[in-house]
């Protein structure tokens, strides 16, 4: 299963070319316009939705606009879909819908147990990698588990909002009472080598807040964040990909190592500091993400 991450993770797990996912862009499938504006946007990733973002009324309508829309396809983004949940009366009808189609991804909200991600992973088209929300109590107590059911799991997503609501939580920019759960989310995706993603900023026109998420999630281990407004997408890019200041220091400690000298050894001294090999292979990650990074696109929004 290709994992699209740049992080430590099992041998033989991951993605290959590096595809990042520093910007993860949810769009209301039952917005004609929106996913219209979505073909050319510079998220690394979206997501046609027809679970939150469409109310129940229309959600036979959203579907419906969701396979056309993947259809047709022209994204620049890679394109995943949210489905209800199977405990909902339209769970079954979205995965159906997607027999015949090709997503990147699809996202299954609200997973509390591995056996649910068995179930929702036997009825995916083959081949199509599985994105979980972890946006419960029961869902953050049973991370190992989760995290750890198996192929086709491909990403473990916070979801803050239901998660906040249901822990009864008043978060403010720092995220205090939430950090335990980004340490354990980030931990499970590691331990199992899946993507972590970051949830939400709602306050879509407050953007020093979104500027300090991105950079905590970023300094928490995420490989990306949620957005839920295409004005969010160049702070995500921004703040997951790699500084001129860590760029510089990965040239450095590739150079040290490549030195006559530092051949055969474990740990060398780079300026002030002592390196082991281990800064060596994060050096080489990092530096695939920054090419990854600069070769990407930027397009502005229409």
């Amino acid at each position: 299963m290709p994992v699209a991450s740049d992080r430590e993770i099992p041998q033989g797990r991951r993605a290959r070319p590096l595809e990042l996912t520093r910007s993860v862009l949810y769009l209301p499938a039952s917005n004609p316009r929106a996913i219209e504006k979505a073909r050319g946007l510079n998220a690394d990733a979206v997501i046609l939705d027809i679970e939150d973002a469409v109310a129940p009324e229309t959600k036979v309508e959203a579907r419906q606009a969701m396979v056309a829309a993947l259809s047709a396809g022209g994204f620049r983004a890679r394109v995943g879909v949210r489905v209800n949940g199977l405990d909902t009366p339209w769970g079954a009808d979205d995965l159906g819908a997607l027999s015949g189609l090709t997503p990147d991804f699809v996202v299954a909200p609200k997973i509390e147990s591995p056996e649910a991600v068995h179930e929702v992973a036997a009825r995916l088209p083959v081949g199509v990698p599985l994105w979980i929300m972890v946006e419960t109590p029961l869902s953050v107590l049973r991370l190992d588990q989760i995290a750890g059911a198996g192929a086709p799991l491909a990403a473990l997503m916070l979801g803050i909002n239901d998660f906040g609501e249901r822990m009864n939580l008043i978060l403010g920019p720092e995220r205090e009472p939430l950090k335990p759960w980004l340490a354990a989310v980030v931990a499970a995706a590691r331990g199992h080598g899946l993507l972590a993603i970051d949830g939400v900023v709602n306050a879509t026109d407050d953007a020093d807040r979104l500027r300090t998420e991105c950079l905590q999630g970023r300094a928490f281990g995420f490989d990306g964040k949620s957005l839920i407004h295409p004005a969010q997408i160049d702070a995500a890019n921004i703040a997951f990909s790699p500084s001129p200041e860590e760029v510089a220091k990965a040239h450095e400690v590739v150079a040290a190592f490549a030195d006559a000298e530092a051949q055969g050894k474990g740990a060398i001294r780079v300026g002030y500091r002592m390196v082991e090999r281990l800064h060596l292979d994060a050096a080489h990650r990092l530096l695939a993400r920054h090419e990854a990074a600069s070769t990407t696109p930027v397009v502005k929004p229409i």
